[in-house]
């Protein structure tokens, strides 16, 4: 009989996994749905958190009740305010202005693999996460994990489905193994920068859906809007080195359909507030959590002046967003450019 036999599904592929050291850097709502899952599937994690983000309180409750309510941290959680230089994975779940700073402070060990959930592009060096984590030493193997998962439903039990894109096959599937479960399935992919783009650039286009949504302009509108902006995040993939094929993937088509529509969307929530007449400034301060796309705007209109790829919805978030340009009058220029065909 086979070790785990008679063990339920979710039992029998913690015992193929137990006993993998896993530290989890960040305990926002990402981070926290991670630690949770993690944990359940049978492996020993550590979650570090800032002295911000009360590591004490955590550790009592079990729960940040602002960022995730009602869900717990299994008691085999440690909340720490250390990083493990040793661990087996590494999962840098921190906001990605912040991952050159919190990958610096806390080096890691070159038998560590690095597993990136941040989905955003550098300001200035236009650089994606896991170039920046190579940037930022130890020499391991770097894991980009992406497509669409919400916290919210993760962190429940909720269905989800996820890509691990990276240049080390071995390390994407160690990462694959490590996440499974019954209600988290993981594929593995070697286009990294496909993976990191999409799951990037989809917020850009998600904070023009919410604007679609503010703006009460119906589901047609919206519709174009998401096939569009797929479109114009494949063409930059392309110039970039990515496979198209991966844009009709979870981190791609997946990831951006789950953010523009979804209750649980940052980005499209912003966008949805800038149509009702919230300054940026104003929707920043109101909310603790991050909405990466407000800064992946500026790098992904960057990127497509340096590559010389036409984003007409990019250049018009970009407008709203920081040139004052009035969200009526940039809807109406979209729907007025010259007529072309459509591929």
């Amino acid at each position: 009989m086979f070790p785990g036999a008679g063990l339920s599904i979710l039992a029998r592929m913690a015992v193929k996994m137990a006993g993998m050291n896993i530290q989890v850097v960040g305990a926002g709502g990402w981070g926290l749905a991670i630690a949770r899952l993690l944990a359940r599937n049978g492996h020993e994690v550590r979650l570090w958190c800032r002295d911000e983000d009360n590591p004490a309180g955590l550790r009592e409750t079990r729960q940040n009740s602002v960022l995730l309510p009602g869900v717990l941290l299994p008691s085999s959680v440690d909340v720490c305010r250390a990083v493990d230089p040793d661990t087996e994975i590494a999962v840098l779940a921190v906001p990605s202005h912040a991952m050159r700073a919190v990958a610096g402070a806390y080096p890691l060990s070159p038998g560590t693999i690095r597993v990136s959930v941040a989905k955003g592009i550098e300001n200035g060096t236009l650089l994606r996460m896991s170039q920046v984590l190579e940037e930022t030493g130890g020499g391991g193997p770097i894991v980009a994990l992406s497509g669409p998962s919400h916290a919210e439903e993760v962190g429940r039990d909720l269905p989800a489905s996820v890509v691990a894109a990276g240049k080390d096959a071995a390390a994407c599937e160690t990462v694959q193994r490590a996440f499974m479960s019954p209600v988290f399935r993981v594929y593995t992919s070697p286009d990294v920068v496909g993976v990191e783009l999409g799951g990037s650039l989809k917020n850009v286009i998600a904070i023009a859906a919410g604007a679609c949504d503010g703006l009460g302009l119906g589901d047609n509108a919206k519709a174009a809007l998401i096939t569009r902006g797929l479109a114009e995040m494949a063409r930059l993939g392309v110039a970039m080195g990515a496979d198209p094929l991966t844009f009709s993937g979870l981190s791609g088509m997946g990831d951006l359909i789950v953010t523009c529509a979804s209750r649980h969307s940052r980005n499209r929530a912003v966008g949805e507030k800038i149509a009702l007449g919230w300054s940026l400034d104003r929707i920043q301060s109101s909310s603790p959590m991050v909405a990466e796309g407000v800064r992946t705007t500026r790098s992904a209109r960057d990127l497509a002046e340096r590559y010389g790829v036409e984003m007409p919805i990019t250049h018009a978030v970009y407008s709203v967003l920081f040139d004052g340009a009035d969200v009526r009058e940039v809807v109406t220029s979209l729907m007025t450019r010259e007529a072309k065909p459509e591929r």
